[in-house]
């Protein structure tokens, strides 16, 4: 017999439900996580969800007869591909992409992570996130958000009707800083706090102290860390990940992603790793709304794990090219220490930032992020990212060079910019890209 929900929740709050054998499946033995479920894990069909009927997962050499989609040959099937063959993927991802998964945390962080029953494949972060979101965040919980911050996690949180409280931080030389008293207040009743390391979009970095901190906190007041990692390959210096601090392998949960870290965003895989008992749930509403990330976009993102890319000089020169050129306008872009992005304050040039990105998209036809959708501090900002090929990158920051000049009523003239673009040119590695 179904017993009600609201039976469900007492069970949860008041610790009897440890007891009951759905929990203990449900967690994965590990039924002290209960009280971090939202409602919608609480009351989603576990036996079903949890049942190989309604999720198979068979290799190549088993002769299905339970085909969910049809098989013939075709102009575009082309003998049918070695991945279609294989039929649907196990709902966690292929073995060899969550080995691999494993594989790149151990040889980057010393991270031991069980590729079985640690690591849940996604279609992109995005959906690291989203699953994050729906695993553990009931309407009006608390969502902790540093400010400014990737557009989608302010939008997932409130989508879901949470409790956004922003945290403002700045960036000091590459550095990223924020009031102690500040991300205090609010952690407190907080469910889940969510960071990108480097940031997005000031590429600022957390440093030992402040990483140290906010998993003292987090312990402290009992919050689960969704902490994206995707454009952690680009930064000259290696981090430390939160996941490897103490404390955080018992609540933070790392996203990773093809997309940022690889370059390969048509692929589109990402993928979530943190404790089993967390891991199960987010797995868990992942699958009732996107299962099965493609089995060709799996083994693609399986072989370039293990080639990791060799971005970074690429990236330094990127940079520090896009730095130069502002200054050489005038402008004072912050300095990011990591990620692709600059973020660049033009106050001075129009009333805000969205006037300036759609004044310089309509002019120039040139693209650059509006501050306003990275978080309330944003509103005299843009982000200019420098991820583009070298010659639309230079193309574009000379399009927006003619356009500042045009805002301040300069004459046209040519740029001064011999020196930069003498010593980018004479870089092999940028001459490349």
């Amino acid at each position: 017999m179904a017993r009600p929900f609201w039976f469900t929740k007492l069970l949860v709050q008041s610790g009897l439900a440890r007891f009951l054998p759905i929990a203990r499946r449900l967690t994965d033995g590990g039924a002290d996580y209960l009280k971090y479920y939202s409602d919608a894990v609480l009351a989603a069909p576990v036996e079903e969800m949890l049942d190989a009927a309604y999720f198979p997962a068979v290799g190549p050499e088993v002769l299905n007869l339970n085909l969910s989609t049809p098989r013939f040959e075709s102009s575009v099937s082309l003998g049918r591909v070695t991945a279609d063959r294989r039929g649907n993927p196990p709902a966690g991802g292929l073995p060899e992409l969550r080995r691999a998964i494993a594989e790149h945390y151990l040889k980057r962080d010393g991270r031991a992570v069980d590729a079985d029953r640690e690591v849940f494949v996604t279609h992109g972060a995005t959906a690291a996130y989203a699953a994050v979101l729906d695993a553990f965040v009931n309407p009006g919980d608390r969502v902790v958000l540093f400010d400014p911050c990737s557009p989608l996690f302010s939008l997932g949180a409130r989508s879901r009707r949470a409790d956004v409280r922003w945290v403002p931080t700045s960036n000091e030389n590459g550095r990223c800083r924020y009031s102690p008293w500040q991300l205090e207040k609010a952690m407190r009743r907080a469910k889940v706090l969510v960071l990108a390391d480097p940031a997005n979009p000031t590429g600022a970095c957390f440093g030992p102290e402040e990483l140290d901190h906010i998993v003292g906190l987090a312990a402290k007041h009992d919050v689960l860390v969704f902490a994206d990692e995707s454009f952690g390959g680009f930064r000259p210096e290696a981090g430390r990940s939160l996941a490897t601090l103490t404390g955080g392998d018992k609540r933070v949960l790392t996203a990773g992603s093809l997309s940022q870290g690889w370059g390969l965003g048509s692929v589109r895989v990402g993928w979530l790793a943190g404790p089993r008992h967390l891991v199960q749930a987010c797995a868990l509403t992942a699958n009732l709304h996107a299962p099965y990330v493609p089995t060709l976009c799996q083994q693609i993102a399986a072989r370039a794990l293990a080639e990791p890319p060799e971005a970074c000089e690429d990236f330094l020169e990127k940079r520090q090219y896009t730095v130069d050129r502002l200054r050489g306008l005038g402008l004072e872009p912050e300095w990011p220490a990591g990620g692709y992005f600059v973020w660049l304050n033009v106050a001075g040039l129009c009333p805000t930032g969205r006037a300036f990105a759609e004044r310089l998209l309509k002019e120039q036809q040139v693209l650059v992020g509006p501050g306003c959708a990275f978080g309330p501090s944003g509103t005299h900002y843009v982000r200019i990212s420098f991820a583009a090929e070298a010659g639309r990158l230079r193309e574009g920051l000379t399009r927006l060079a003619a356009f500042v000049r045009q805002l301040r009523g300069d004459a046209p003239q040519a740029e001064p910019r011999a020196a930069v673009e003498g010593r980018i040119d004479q870089t092999p590695v940028f001459s490349r890209a």
